[in-house]
């Protein structure tokens, strides 16, 4: 090899090593975003408003953001997952029905250990903000119970690529534990006249962790690029649970979900604003 075409092979290595060096700085400008809908089964106790379990329909959304950030050497991720959805239900005897909704907000970052190119696991955490409402058609006296609840949420995630024959396929396992919040309950037997009205509101407000609130949500997804998109489906199992003044509650949720997933890339005006553009998925 002579002297040109050694220093034309150093330029070439340099060169890729800058574009690896740029690509990996600008790795945060790529943003994930999903939307999905989905129906499924719900399973509604709360001894304030019954003692019955209430059983029906639930349709739900959820809308998701995920890109990188710069920090630990762009390492970690940031998350941004809003769901809200909404059930009719019926008790056991088939003689009262119920409304309910409820909305869910996480957000959070998670550390990327990147195992080959295949397979990452994350882990981290997410705050969460919950706030919803049960409303039971034949109660007189109280016919609606208020949810409300923050939680500080330890997270956990596996993503792993593969193909089928030469199909290349995504799947995401993720579940989120609550391990401390706070949340609103009235105290047993007691009326929202007595609280909001009289502003007998002592102890309505009270600390959760496992012990009072055992909960978790869990997300197996597989997505399936079609074209400049991807499509998602999800299958979500959220189970919420407490058991705070002497009021017992829970909701079971087994939900199908379906939707489409696209890559962006954030390009940046001479203003400085970031503009969204589209960018292939694979």
């Amino acid at each position: 090899m002579n002297k040109t075409s050694a220093l034309i092979a150093i330029l070439v290595c340099l060169s890729g090593m800058l574009s690896a060096q740029t690509d990996s700085l600008q790795a945060n400008r790529y943003v994930t975003r999903a939307t999905t809908y989905g129906i499924g089964y719900t399973n509604i106790l709360d001894t304030y408003l019954s003692p019955q379990e209430y059983k029906g329909i639930e349709a739900r959304i959820a809308r998701e953001t995920m890109r990188m950030t710069k920090l630990f050497d762009g390492n970690v991720s940031l998350q941004n997952f809003f769901q809200a959805n909404l059930s009719y239900t019926k008790n056991n005897s088939e003689n009262n029905n119920s409304f309910a909704g409820l909305i869910n907000w996480d957000y959070g970052m998670h550390y990327q250990f990147r195992i080959n190119e295949n397979l990452k696991i994350l882990t981290g955490g997410m705050g969460e903000l919950n706030g919803g409402f049960i409303y039971n058609l034949r109660n007189s006296n109280n016919p609606a119970s208020a949810k409300a609840y923050i939680n500080i949420a330890a997270s956990g995630m596996v993503i792993y690529r593969f193909k089928i024959k030469n199909y290349p396929v995504v799947a995401r396992y993720q579940a989120n534990v609550p391990v401390a919040g706070i949340m609103f309950s009235p105290n047993y037997g007691q009326s929202y006249y007595e609280i909001f009205t009289l502003g007998n509101s002592d102890g309505v407000v009270k600390f959760t962790s496992l012990h009072n609130q055992p909960s978790i949500r869990q997300l197996f997804s597989l997505d399936f690029p079609i074209h400049y998109s991807k499509l998602r489906v999800s299958y979500l199992w959220d189970v919420q649970q407490s058991k705070v003044n002497q009021l017992k509650t829970h909701t079971y949720s087994t939900v199908f979900m379906i939707g489409f997933v696209k890559d962006l890339y954030l390009v940046r005006n001479k203003k400085g604003n970031p503009l969204p553009a589209n960018v292939r998925a694979y």
